[in-house]
């Protein structure tokens, strides 16, 4: 199997977002006087698009999870999206893909802006062809469009080069509807049970397990 193309999830694949995220849906709770509940429960927030999120955990309407989504971004705009933290062994994986000429793609649910600038501040950036986040306004935060627009921004047609690399479900579906094989890593935030039931086509453990997949 040769992949040409590698699409890199980033919350919970590139980077351990974990701390900001969570410190972010608290700032946003406190703003609907809403008690926190503790922080791993808040772990479900990272890898969905934050309105589903909003609404399927805490039942708000619309309205209100674009206000949420707007009190969210006031804390991680400034300050959240520095909590966080590159998994160990990243930078090593992402050389030896660039030593073998593969494209390398982030493919993320994060605003475009965001995304881009966690990737420079945390010196990611330059090893990747192209960025592709969801929009603000929320018009493009499901992960098979991002996918889409990646695709199609970088006149990549032959399907069956790419790879889509994520930790959660949304990942693994993304990829399936776009007609992707995917890897699901464990060492983000979703489960070994979790990928396979989404239907990953291969698991990774860590992030070297990657070149040894589809090398």
């Amino acid at each position: 199997m040769k992949k040409t193309v590698f699409l890199f999830d980033l919350d919970g694949t590139l980077t351990d977002p974990g701390l900001g995220i969570t410190n972010s849906v608290m700032y946003a709770l406190r703003k609907f006087d809403i008690s926190a509940p503790d922080r791993a429960s808040l772990y479900k927030f990272i890898g969905p698009p934050l309105r589903d999120s909003f609404a399927m955990f805490f039942g708000f309407s619309p309205e209100r999870s674009e206000l949420a989504v707007k009190y969210y971004r006031e804390y991680f705009s400034t300050r959240g999206l520095y909590e966080n933290e590159v998994y160990d062994g990243i930078p090593e994986l992402l050389r030896e893909l660039k030593k073998l000429g593969k494209t390398l793609i982030v493919a993320t649910s994060k605003p475009e802006k965001f995304a881009v600038e966690i990737l420079r501040h945390f010196e990611l950036y330059d090893y990747f062809d192209f960025v592709a986040g969801a929009t603000m306004d929320g018009s493009r935060d499901r992960k098979s469009d991002v996918i889409r627009y990646a695709l199609e921004s970088c006149h990549i047609a032959e399907k069956s080069e790419v790879i889509m690399i994520g930790d959660r479900e949304h990942d693994i579906f993304g990829a399936k509807e776009t007609g992707l094989d995917s890897v699901g890593v464990l060492f983000g935030y979703g489960s070994r049970d979790e990928l396979e039931t989404a239907g990953a086509t291969f698991i990774a453990e860590k992030p070297m397990d990657i070149l040894d997949i589809v090398k």
